[in-house]
Parts: C-alpha cells; sequence; structure tokens
C-alpha cells in the first residue's frame, strides 16, 4: 500500500476497496460497479493473496447465480414458482397505490411490479420509498389461489448504504490535502492518477498533464453533485465518456439508443405520470449526435426545464434531475475553430438550436482527454462507490455553504451576462463539491476552480457567437476579478490559438505592451481603453519579479518572449537541466543559444544536462561540441558537463537574475512527426505544455 491507501483505510476504515479487483472481475461480469464493490468488500477485505483469489471466485458466483438481467425476467420468475424461493441481486422499489391501500415493490430487473412486502422493510429503509435501492432480495412464491399476487419479499439487504453520515464524511475529507484528494476522486471513479501525473510519452504533446486533465476528468462528475446542471462534452470514441453516467452513480441514469419522448423524459399526459427527471439525480444522454426527438413540444419543455428546473405539461412539474449530453466529434479541432462555417457543436442534432446550446453550463473539451486502456485504470484503494455517490447525492440538494464562499469570493467581470453569471455559479459550485465539499479552499484554489468555469462556459458562447449572424453572443470575453483587484480574461486554448494567429497576421510589426503580466491567466482587458491587451505578444520593458503560469496550449510564448528581458546584460550564463538529451531538446538549447547571440551580451555559457546512457553521452558530447565551435565563432564560449545527479531545472545570471523553470527548456507541445505545420519553425505559434516560471532577483 502506498502512502494514499494507509491514509484511506485509516481515515475512511470499511469504505475502501482496492479497484483492480472492480476492474478484473467487471470482465467477466456486466454488473453495475457499485453493486460489484459491494460484494467486493463483503468477500474481499483482505490483503492476503489467496483469499483474495478466493473471494473474487466467491463475488463471480454470487453473481452468476443470483444476478438478474431484464431479458431473463420470465426465467427468474419461472425459477421461484418451481423452488418455492430464490435469492436475486436487483433493484428494488416500493410504491404505494392509493385504490387499494396498500404498498407493492417492483424489482426491475426480475420484471414484476406487484410484489409483496412487509411494512418492516421500508420502515428500516426509507430509500426504497423514494428512488428505490439495490439489494440482495429473497423472494417467495405465494402458492394460495385466493391472492392477487404471485411472489412476495421474505427478505431483503440493502446492497447501498441505509444511512449516510455526511459530518463523518467531511472529517475524513480533512486529514487530505487538495492534491491528496483530487487523486482519492479520482481513485474512487476508477481513474490512475499516477499515469496524469507522469504521462507516457505517446500522450505527451497531445494531451494535458497534470491538473488540467485531472480536472477535465472531475468536470465528468458535475452533473451528479448539482442540481438542474446542463453538461455536454464531445470528443473523440474510447474516452470513458457515458462511464461515468453508467457506473458511478445508483442515482444516475443513462439513456441509450438515441431516442428521448416527453412521456418518457419528461410527463406522461396519459398516465399522469412524472418522467425520469423526477426520479434521477442525473440523465446521461450518451451519443447525443444520433439523438431522434421527433415531437416539437419535447425540445420546448426541454428548454424549460434546463432554464428553470420546472415545466408545465397540464400541471407544473419542478424536478431536480441534471441534464448530460456526450458524444463524438471525429474531425480535426483546430480545422473546426479555423473554419468559418462550423463550430464545435457540428455534431449536435438539428433540434438543439441556439436557445438549447445557450443552456449547456460547461462544455467539456473531450479531445483533450486521452483514449483509455488498462494503464489508466485505478489500481490502488478508493472510496466504495456507492459511498461517495451518497456524498454527492447528499451535496446535490445541500447548497448553502458553498453559495456563501461564491458570495464572499467571487466576482465577475461585465462581460458575464445573465445564463452566464448562472453557468459560471453551478460549475464553480460543483467543483467545490467535489473538491473542496468542507467549503474551505484558499483564495488560489477558488480562482484555479473559477477560471475553469469561465473557460468552459466561454467554450459555449465561442460556437454560438461564430455561427449566429448578429452579435447577440459576441461577449465571449468573460472574465474575473482575482483577490488582489486584477481582472483576468480567460481564454479557450483551442481558440487562442486562432485569435493569437490572426493578431499576428494583422498587425505583424507592432509590440503591445501588456497591461500586467503577473497574473495566472495571460490576457486582460484594460480598464481604461477596451482594447485586447496579451502578455502573449513579445515585449521589451524593465524586468521585474514575477511568476509566470502557461496553460495547456497557449502560443505566444516562444524564448525571446520568455527569456530576452531577463538575459539582456547577461555575461556569463549557466543552464542547469537534465533534460536537453534527445534531438529536440538539443535543438531547443540551441535556439536559446542564438537568442544569447542576437543580444550580444553574453560571453560565457555553461550547461549541466544528464543523458539517458553511456552512448547518448557520446552522441551528445559530439553535438554539444560542434554548437561550442559555432558559439567560439560567435565570440561566447560554451562548456558543458554531465549529471547523474541533478534534476532541478534553472539558469543563473549573472546580472543577478536566477530563473526557475518547472518544464525546463522543453515546455512545448510535441509536432506528433508532422514537420510542415505552423509552428515548426517559430515558437511563438508553437503550442505549450502547462508550465510555470519564477524569475527571482538574487539579493
Amino acid at each position: 500500500m502506498d502512502t494514499l491507501d494507509k491514509k484511506l483505510n485509516e481515515f475512511y476504515p470499511g469504505k475502501v476497496v482496492r479497484k483492480d479487483l472492480v476492474h478484473d472481475i467487471k470482465k467477466a461480469a456486466n454488473v453495475p460497479s457499485f453493486v460489484l464493490e459491494f460484494l467486493l468488500a463483503k468477500y474481499c477485505a483482505t490483503d492476503d493473496p489467496d483469499e483474495i483469489i478466493a473471494g473474487k471466485k466467491a463475488v463471480l458466483e454470487v453473481v452468476e447465480k443470483n444476478y438478474v438481467r431484464p431479458d431473463e425476467a420470465n426465467k427468474a420468475q419461472s425459477m421461484v414458482q418451481q423452488k418455492g424461493r430464490h435469492k436475486f441481486i436487483d433493484r428494488v422499489h416500493v410504491k404505494y397505490k392509493e385504490r387499494e391501500k396498500r404498498h407493492w415493490a417492483e424489482m426491475e430487473n426480475f420484471g414484476s411490479n406487484r410484489i409483496a412486502i412487509n411494512e418492516k422493510f421500508y420502515k428500516d429503509n426509507e430509500k426504497l420509498l423514494e428512488g428505490g435501492v439495490w439489494a440482495e432480495v429473497t423472494v417467495g412464491y405465494n402458492e394460495i389461489d385466493e391472492d392477487d399476487y404471485a411472489f412476495y419479499i421474505e427478505d431483503l439487504k440493502p446492497i447501498q448504504l441505509s444511512r449516510f453520515d455526511f459530518n463523518r464524511f467531511l472529517e475524513g475529507r480533512m486529514n487530505f490535502t487538495t492534491d491528496e484528494w483530487i487523486d482519492v476522486v479520482l481513485r474512487s471513479v476508477g481513474i490512475n492518477p499516477e499515469i496524469i501525473d507522469n504521462l507516457p510519452s505517446e500522450y505527451k504533446g497531445r494531451v494535458p498533464e497534470g491538473k488540467r486533465l485531472k480536472l477535465h476528468f472531475l468536470a465528468r462528475l458535475m452533473p451528479l453533485v448539482q442540481a438542474n446542471y446542463n453538461f455536454i462534452e464531445l470528443g473523440p470514441r474510447g474516452t470513458g465518456k457515458s462511464h461515468f453516467y453508467s457506473e458511478f452513480s445508483p442515482y444516475c441514469t443513462l439513456i441509450s439508443g438515441g431516442k428521448a419522448s416527453t412521456a418518457t423524459l419528461l410527463y406522461n399526459n396519459a398516465r399522469k405520470k412524472v418522467g425520469l427527471v423526477g426520479y434521477w439525480d442525473t440523465i446521461g444522454f450518451d451519443e447525443v449526435g444520433n439523438l431522434k426527438i421527433k415531437d416539437t413540444d419535447t425540445i420546448q419543455i426541454m428548454k424549460d426545464y434546463m432554464a428553470k428546473g420546472r415545466f408545465s405539461r397540464g400541471r407544473e412539474v419542478i424536478a431536480n434531475a441534471s441534464f448530460a449530453f456526450v458524444g463524438n466529434i471525429d474531425h480535426s479541432i483546430e480545422q473546426v475553430v479555423k473554419s468559418s462555417d462550423h463550430s464545435l457543436f457540428l455534431t449536435l442534432p438539428k433540434s438543439f438550436d441556439f436557445a438549447i446550446q445557450d443552456r449547456f453550463f460547461y462544455y467539456l473539451p473531450g479531445w483533450e482527454i486521452p483514449k483509455m486502456d488498462p494503464r489508466w485504470y485505478a489500481s490502488n484503494y478508493g472510496l466504495i462507490t456507492d459511498y461517495f455517490a451518497e456524498a454527492f447525492h447528499y451535496m446535490l440538494k445541500n447548497n448553502s455553504v458553498y453559495n456563501n464562499i461564491l458570495t464572499n469570493k467571487m466576482k465577475l467581470g461585465h462581460k458575464v451576462e445573465g445564463r452566464d453569471d448562472l453557468a459560471i455559479q453551478k460549475t464553480t459550485m460543483a467543483l467545490l463539491k467535489i473538491i473542496h465539499p468542507d467549503g474551505n479552499p484558499t483564495d488560489e484554489e477558488f480562482e484555479e476552480i473559477l477560471e475553469y468555469s469561465i473557460e468552459g462556459r466561454r467554450r459555449v458562447k465561442e460556437q454560438m457567437d461564430k455561427m449566429k449572424d448578429d452579435d447577440e453572443f459576441a461577449g465571449v470575453d468573460l472574465s474575473y476579478f482575482k483577490h488582489d483587484g486584477k481582472e483576468v480574461v480567460v481564454y479557450c486554448p483551442e481558440s487562442k490559438r486562432v485569435l493569437k494567429t490572426e493578431i499576428n497576421a494583422e498587425e505583424p510589426a507592432i509590440k503591445v505592451e501588456p497591461t500586467e503580466i503577473k497574473t495566472e491567466e495571460k490576457t486582460v482587458v484594460s480598464s481604461d481603453s477596451g482594447v485586447f491587451h496579451s502578455a502573449d505578444i513579445s515585449v521589451s520593458s524593465d524586468p521585474i519579479e514575477k511568476h509566470l503560469k502557461i496553460h495547456y496550449g497557449d502560443v505566444g510564448y516562444s524564448y525571446e518572449d520568455v527569456f530576452k528581458d531577463y538575459l539582456i546584460g547577461a555575461i556569463e550564463l549557466t543552464i542547469q537541466d537534465p533534460y536537453i538529451r534527445q534531438k529536440h531538446q538539443i535543438s531547443n538549447f540551441l535556439k536559446l543559444a542564438e537568442l544569447l547571440v542576437k543580444i550580444g551580451d553574453c560571453k560565457k555559457i555553461h550547461l549541466v544536462t544528464s543523458s539517458d546512457d553511456l552512448e547518448q553521452e557520446w552522441e551528445n558530447k559530439y553535438a554539444f561540441e560542434q554548437i561550442a565551435d559555432s558559439l567560439f565563432e560567435n565570440e561566447i564560449e560554451f562548456t558543458f558537463e554531465f549529471s547523474e545527479t541533478i534534476h532541478d531545472r534553472q539558469m543563473e545570471i549573472s546580472n543577478g537574475w536566477r530563473i526557475v523553470m518547472g518544464r525546463g527548456l522543453d515546455y512545448f507541445q510535441s509536432l506528433g512527426g508532422n514537420y510542415h505545420q505552423i509552428g515548426t519553425n517559430d515558437q511563438s505559434l508553437r503550442p505549450c505544455l502547462e508550465c510555470g516560471f519564477d524569475f527571482i532577483r538574487k539579493a
């Protein structure tokens, strides 16, 4: 067990399970994860390898013998009639029938809605009356011909928690740092956070790594924790979009097959019965591009419900269910963003007009999430899915603590309009519930969440503004004010890249001084002129101490943009970077050397780096000697050394500055083998990886 495993077992005893066991059994049993985890906690609560093997076998036997599949309902009923009784794993819902003045149990997969049940069961577990529970149910056969029912429940043991203590959940959370808790959440939903922190080489430059990618996975959970939340994710196939809505929570259902009617989804007028929105916390729509809604009334009612959480269909219906729309987009994102004819909503059904689109609170960029393979599955301990789902279900109904945080900390810019405001508030609140359920984020943590929330809403508005002829949705520069009073405009990486290219094309010779370089988000709107200013565009100004944060997908960060002002007047420079070893990394170093030649002040460069093996060291030594010869011709002495122990990446500059480089010089996204694209030669047009730089004035 690693440190996080030990802390989970210490502070959530009896509420954790090894997630690799779930994946192993899931291959052989198509049963919801929360059901499997209940059985694993029962039969595999051990670290002993032999006992685990025996426990996994027992779980599979129980599932094979007792789990009812919907297409086997008739067989299951016949089995009870022949044997007299049988134990099943099924979802049980108890309803009171007013005309008959009695309660009847309904078993979802068993296929009967008229099963006699003793009142002790639903008195002990009120969830049976609210939305139903998954349970181990012993069903008996009634042989009395005069009775009007064939089956009755002899025994019922809930698989879901019968009671949930939210205060106890919060007490456990207080023992974890923010980063640890994010990893706990990821593990609990089956994602391996370690691979995100250490991306395999084939993913680097193609998807973000670190905090941004983790937030993407957490964002999929927002509809599960925030009532009346409208979420959309479009991206490539195989990234696990629908998994979160089919496996994670017993309070969530997934609509597949592309059909949704008013009666099924919202309200059945003929039966006077509320549809799915009245029974679930979250409704996921899989393959939204194939969704067929023939009844125009359904779209209009959906608009009302998505806007207000209520609609009128003969009578007013109020519900809390959130909508999560997930679907595929197979096109090149860069080409779609550049296109004047298409938006990133191009795969939505035609019935999803501007009114529907404007009701989306968050657009998750699914193209930034990798296709899943076994390496991405958690193998350590995580919270039992059902326990975590209960926490989400509780927070979905309770907002007061998080409302207070928004009131005290959130101040949005003047371009944030009504629906923008609501969307940003709901998204921020949802992420607070997931990451800070105790309601105690720092100012920096809150602003990171707020910025991420604004980005998703801006992505929605950008698509509508692009496709609408007038300027109804033109106010896309959504912003917020940091706790120190600085205004920050938030951008989407995919469109910001295009915007930056357009600015460079229109004004190639103009250097625009940024309003404020030292911001978490580089771009702000000047309060006096309303003109777009950007720290992306290289400037020449007096250097100041600062922290520079570069977000995934940002452009405009060539070595000249980032380092030039701090290299002026530098006679000597020592660069420590263990990753000047691959060909592209040596090429990056050469570009920095060229910048020093252009500045004209430097007389000596010393490089401390590493190598993978002795053969690479000899190859790189030859390359460095060639660079040294070339620099000598430009009156600069270049020396180098190899070290097996260095780790940090920094520059020590003789003019009094030290630059700490989070990713060193290798902070650009990979070209993926395509050297015939913009950004190949001009670093300022190359998209970046997420990283940070600290510029420190030495005493």
